[in-house]
Order: C-alpha cells, then sequence, then structure tokens
C-alpha cells in the first residue's frame, strides 16, 4: 500500500478487464459506488461480437486499484492488485491509471476458479478472447448504455495515442461485386491509412436491423462509424480519393 499525493478530488476506483489474447477493457469510477465487472464484460461482447458476456473471465484476469482516504491520517494512499495472470502488464496499468511505476500485489488465486484448464474449454465459443487486437478500451462509466466504438482505441505503444478507425461496409448478398469491393477496399485501406483500423461486413439481407441503427438505406454503404463525426459514403466505392476524403485520414508517408 502506498501514500500518494492526491488530491480528495482525485479519489477514485479504476476495474481492468483482460483478455486471455491481452485485450484490455477498463472503467475508472469517481464515485466508487459501482460494481462495473458486469458492464465491463458487456462492452467486450459488443466490442469483439462475442456469443455471450464473458463472464468468466472474473477474477482471473482482473486488477482493481483504489484511491481512498485514510479518515485517520486524512491522506491519499494507493491499493493495487492484480490476478496472477494478469500482473506483467503492470506498465499497462500504471499508464492508464496514472500510478507511476506502482508496484501491484498479486491477489488470491481462487482454488479451481481460475484453473487454465478450465478457462481453455471456453476457448472453442470465445475464439476472439484469445486473439490479439491491440485494443486498449476505457468504458465511460457515465454511459452505461454506450456505443463501444465512442471509447475504443486501438494502440501499439503507450501513451495511447494512436487513433483506430472503426467501419462497417453494408452489402446486399454474397456476390462477385460484393468481393470485389471488399478486396478493392482492403487494399486501399492497407496501402493509405497511417492508423489501425477495423473493417465489419454486415449483409442487410441477414442483419437489417444493424442497416436501420446506421441508417443505412441502399447498398453498398461504407460508414466511418470512428472517429466521429460518424460518415457514409453510398454507391460508388471505386474511387479511393472520395473513400480517404469521406474518411477524413491522413495517408501513410
Amino acid at each position: 500500500m502506498n501514500q500518494g499525493k492526491l488530491s480528495h478530488n482525485q479519489l477514485f476506483k479504476g476495474i481492468a478487464l483482460f483478455t486471455p489474447g491481452g485485450d484490455l477493457i477498463y472503467t475508472i469510477d469517481p464515485s466508487k459506488q459501482g460494481r462495473w465487472h458486469l458492464h465491463l464484460c458487456a462492452a467486450l461482447q459488443e466490442i469483439l461480437d462475442l456469443v455471450e458476456p464473458p463472464h468468466f473471465l472474473v477474477p482471473c484476469y482482473t486488477a482493481t486499484v483504489d484511491h481512498w482516504l485514510d479518515p485517520r491520517t486524512q491522506q491519499v494512499r494507493t491499493f493495487a492488485e492484480a490476478y496472477p495472470a494478469v500482473l506483467k502488464h503492470q506498465a499497462v496499468l500504471n499508464a492508464i491509471f496514472g500510478t507511476g511505476d506502482l508496484v501491484w500485489q498479486a491477489a488470491p488465486w481462487p482454488d479451481g476458479l481460475c484453473d487454465r484448464m478450465v478457462l481453455s474449454t471456453y476457448r472453442a465459443s470465445f475464439p476472439q478472447l484469445w486473439e490479439d487486437h491491440d485494443l486498449i478500451v476505457q468504458l465511460d462509466i457515465a454511459e452505461p448504455t454506450f456505443q463501444s466504438e465512442r471509447v475504443a482505441k486501438k494502440v501499439q505503444n503507450l501513451p495511447l495515442k494512436t487513433q483506430a478507425y472503426v467501419l462497417r461496409l453494408f452489402v446486399a448478398g454474397h456476390s462477385a461485386a460484393t468481393e470485389k469491393i471488399l478486396h478493392n477496399l482492403h487494399e486501399l485501406l492497407e496501402r493509405s491509412l497511417a492508423q489501425p483500423y477495423t473493417l465489419k461486413v454486415v449483409d442487410v439481407l441477414t442483419n437489417p436491423e444493424q442497416a436501420e441503427i446506421d441508417q443505412v438505406t441502399a447498398t453498398p454503404t461504407l460508414v466511418k462509424v470512428w472517429p466521429h463525426p460518424i460518415r457514409r459514403l453510398v454507391g460508388d466505392l471505386d474511387r479511393g480519393d472520395k473513400i480517404l476524403q469521406m474518411l477524413g485520414a491522413q495517408e501513410k508517408t
């Protein structure tokens, strides 16, 4: 337990949830009144398109930091603990929570609860969790009904500076024309974008609800979900300059 020099308005509780692949989602709660593990699991489900929230990751892949006021001394103290599976990520935890070179304590490993063999049985149903997407995502607790792309940041180095694009390509069924669009779009993004990106293909014939949410009325349509503002390009996706202009992208140099 370390004594800090924080002011009273810097009291908070931070909760981080990792995946076996190394992705991270976390929240900072100044009110210190919420238990946010369920929200973090729900956010992971949305971001990684999981079949259900991965509640089995809790507590085995979690870390918690608490800045609290010692009533006896009126000084702010810090308590931080992480489960053994995520202790190797202390540098990342210190970066996102602003805790300097704090040494995190190892949380007790519950017998039978965090057995790696048991956890690995979920791999077939949740393969995305064992992949490394270089994701560090902050969940804004002020918006419990969130859109994950609003807060997602894909990073490769700390501090968190790299901006990721979140894109959706809306098509109507599978065809040679769709394959050509997807191929050309992938080549353009790989060649031209200086930032990382995620691209999800949405078939409006099988997923009309998503088309309605994104206000898509014709195909093909490319939607830039993040960063804001949201933009759409309908129809002609052969013009790479128009796509990059719509994205507001900075080309690789």
